[in-house]
């Protein structure tokens, strides 16, 4: 069997705490490693045998881990992603990807220098009208679409 994939949940907010954290601690292959967060008590409350770190340099430091996953204000989505992607680590980042189309540009070149992932969190993909939408698509009931 695999080693399972480390991931850090940055950011223990609304976001973090009820979509990301649940989601990697349930999926096969993935290990909820760590979180960052301010709210230290709360989220080892809620996961007890995961790393909880106050700052991002400490679960960037730890060699075990593979990713993380951005789920901070918007404001920080480019800095902590250059952050972690100079750490060596991938990344997928909670939507807004970025700010402005600069900073989305300078994430990606960072993923590609260093060899690293960096990719949006596309929750609503799998979802009834993201999906009914794709099949009328598929199936040319919609007629020249520009843009999905």
């Amino acid at each position: 069997m695999p080693k399972p994939f480390n991931l850090a949940v940055v950011g223990y907010g609304y976001v973090g705490h009820t979509f990301h954290a649940p989601l990697i601690a349930s999926t096969p292959g993935l290990h909820l490693h760590s979180v960052v967060s301010s709210k230290l008590q709360q989220a080892q409350s809620d996961f007890p045998e995961v790393t909880v770190v106050a700052d991002l340099d400490s679960a960037l430091a730890d060699p075990a881990l593979d990713a993380v996953v951005l789920a901070t204000p918007n404001q920080t989505h480019a800095p902590f992603a250059l952050q972690a992607l100079a750490a060596g680590k991938h990344v997928l980042v909670d939507k807004p990807f970025a700010l402005d189309a600069a900073q989305a540009r300078a994430m990606v070149a960072a993923a590609a220098a260093a060899g690293r992932v960096i990719s949006v969190f596309q929750n609503r993909r799998w979802d009834a009208d993201f999906l009914t939408v794709r099949r009328l698509i598929d199936e040319g009931q919609l007629g020249e679409v520009v843009e999905f």
